[in-house]
């Protein structure tokens, strides 16, 4: 063999062992990415975890509204007219709000009695 048939052969080879090569890793390479955002990415498996946490503290802030809401609810059910003793009422709130009526008769007691 002549020395530029020599290389043509071991060039030959090269390409043959080289291209392949390069595209293995291209190929790699490209599901490697592919992978890396579709685990980490803007919609990938990361921002679903952290879409379910939110929307379960979410869940959560909204079951404390409801049963705010609902005791909201029972407490002015209480305060409508057919429910409730209005001098009841006016009594509750006075006592509430450290207030008396001008009528009311108070006895100042000490602390230790």
């Amino acid at each position: 063999m002549t020395g530029e048939s020599c290389h043509m052969v071991i060039r030959a080879r090269a390409r043959a062992i080289l291209i392949p090569l390069a595209l293995y890793a291209a190929t790699g390479l490209t599901v490697a990415y592919f992978l890396h955002h579709a685990n980490i990415g803007q919609r990938g498996l990361e921002a679903k975890r952290e879409l379910s946490v939110q929307i379960e503290q979410t869940r959560a802030e909204l079951d404390e509204l409801t049963r705010e809401r609902k005791e909201w609810e029972r407490r002015v059910a209480l305060v409508r007219s057919d429910q409730i003793d209005r001098d009841l009422l006016e009594e509750q709130a006075r006592m509430m709000l450290g207030r008396v009526h001008r009528n009311d008769l108070v006895i100042l007691l000490d602390a230790g009695e």
